[in-house]
């Protein structure tokens, strides 16, 4: 999949597909396999998730510590993401990707096997190494099997894991671990990665060999430790309320500085880890600053919701998975119009118009949510969420992609995909933190300090403090909606044209 761009033309320019074509059988066939493999990645982050709790009692070990059974697989996603794009270049896409999922099936396998909360976490770790090139590598292969014109119809099949993992997660994983066992939240993923082996083999293209200027070394020095500081810092401090704690404060200080020692050396290196300067590209920075602020704020609004369904109204991971499911339907409406739209008329309308439609519906739950808000409510603004997400994600990264060149792309996906990662991280540490703040206010004193489930706490007391607990919540989400309104400012520089292909940009030849 990473021959050179030259390839494409050996035999003359090939004809790209008309923009409102749809995907061939060839572009299917790839992309069944590039999400087959990415949903099973992102799904394990949720489906394991769900199940902290029964690995504390499993193995007899504190929350505090089990808890590196998650961020262990997120530090190593970080460590791992920025030297996808060299290693797609140097060594084959498809290569590199089978490689990915291998890694994270054998992870999966020896944490499923795990005898001690170590050793869940270092197979967790293994498991994150594989799992950080999944995705970066799976867009590359997308968008370089479709070619520009098709980017947003790509992409849109591309978010399908990132769309259904946050729902099915917590769904799989309560059932698996109230019902089955514990170790097959980690074994589900074994037959799932064997077939996407074998298709990956029988299908991808097999990659060509061709030079690759040397791995920026000190670039990588820089970037992925820092990458994981900031991320472990963050998250410490919204674990502890207080992102100026000593220990914090340091990680979130040292992985701050040597991400600005990477800038400088990227913008100045002949050879960067990640060429940022394809940010002067108008397209690539406005994508990249809307994705910033829109995942940052969407996905800390994501967070509040199920936390709402389980703390104020009592419901269980997996209740509250299936009361999620509306958002998941919406999307799977607008993504495919979305992408088509994208490649017809420009990412720049369609993205605009979809983050009307988000903050409108974040908007609605600061408006609605009450102590006994109906779920009907509740479900057609998660729906009319869905619908906004739809229109908004895939094309934006789209927008990032369609200018580019086939050897930019793979630096390109790496690139979006750390502003994805980072974003999330933050958004999800910032509207802990401030859900917590609100609902200390609400609650007074240190009520609200730790955010939980509610099934102990007594009827009577619950039925007093569900409305105040529903407020606090209220109070987050307005903080979400003033963070999305920020993103409109990149949004509006998007492209509101479809992109002009050249020769170099056509789609590659499949077998």
């Amino acid at each position: 999949m990473t021959a050179p761009a030259s390839q494409a033309t050996a035999d003359g320019p090939l004809k790209a597909p008309d923009a409102g074509g749809g995907l061939d059988r060839g572009v299917l066939a790839v992309a069944g396999v590039v999400v087959l493999g990415a949903i099973m990645s992102i799904l394990d982050v949720t489906v394991v998730n769900v199940a902290i709790n029964d690995l504390a009692k499993e193995f007899n070990t504190s929350l505090a510590t089990i808890q590196w059974v998650a961020t262990g697989y997120t530090l190593a996603l970080a460590t791992v993401i920025p030297i996808t794009g060299w290693a797609c270049a140097r060594f084959g896409t498809k290569r590199l990707y089978m490689v990915s999922i291998g890694l994270f099936v054998i992870g999966s396998t020896l944490a499923g096997l795990a005898w001690s909360a170590e050793s869940l976490i270092l197979f967790r770790v293994l498991q994150g190494l594989g799992g950080g090139m999944i995705m970066p590598a799976g867009m590359t292969i997308m968008t370089q099997a479709a070619g520009p014109q098709r980017v947003g119809q790509v992409m849109s099949i591309v978010g399908v894991p990132m769309l259904l993992g946050p729902i099915l997660g917590p769904i799989i994983g309560g059932y698996l671990v109230d019902d089955v066992s514990w170790r097959w939240i980690f074994f589900i993923n074994l037959p799932i990665g064997i077939v996407s082996l074998v298709l990956a083999a029988r299908i991808l293209k097999k990659d060509e060999p061709k030079p690759a200027e040397r791995l920026d070394l000190l670039g990588l020095l820089l970037l992925s430790p820092g990458l994981a500081s900031l991320i472990y810092g963050v998250a410490r401090g919204a674990e502890a309320r207080d992102f100026l704690k000593t220990e914090p404060l340091v990680f979130t200080a040292v992985g701050a500085v040597l991400m600005v020692g990477f800038v400088i050396r990227a913008l100045f290196a002949r050879s960067p880890l990640i060429d940022l300067r394809l940010l002067k590209r108008r397209s690539v920075a406005a994508a990249s600053g809307t994705m910033l602020l829109f995942v940052t704020a969407f996905m800390g609004a994501m967070l509040l919701l199920p936390l709402y369904y389980q703390v104020v109204r009592g419901e269980g991971a997996m209740a509250s998975g299936l009361l999620l499911a509306p958002q998941g339907l919406g999307a799977m409406v607008t993504m495919p119009i979305g992408g088509k739209l994208t490649d017809r008329i420009g990412p720049g309308r369609v993205v605009l118009g979809g983050m009307v439609v988000v903050v409108l519906s974040v908007a609605g739950f600061a408006a609605v949510l009450e102590g006994d808000t109906s779920y009907w409510t509740l479900g057609a603004v998660l729906f009319a969420m869905g619908l906004g997400m739809g229109l908004t994600m895939m094309p934006t990264m789209a927008a990032a992609i369609q200018t580019l060149t086939h050897d930019e792309v793979p630096r390109a996906s790496t690139m979006l995909n750390i502003i994805q990662q980072v974003s999330a991280s933050i958004g999800t540490a910032m509207m802990s933190v401030l859900l917590a703040n609100q609902l200390s206010a609400k609650l007074g004193g240190g009520a609200g300090g730790e955010i939980g489930s509610t099934e102990k706490v007594p009827a009577a007391v619950m039925e007093k403090i569900a409305g105040p607990m529903a407020d606090a919540f209220q109070h987050t989400y307005w903080y979400a909606v003033g963070l999305i309104a920020l993103g409109f400012l990149p949004a509006l520089l998007l492209p509101r044209k479809r992109p002009e292909t050249s020769a170099v940009d056509a789609p590659m030849p499949m077998h």
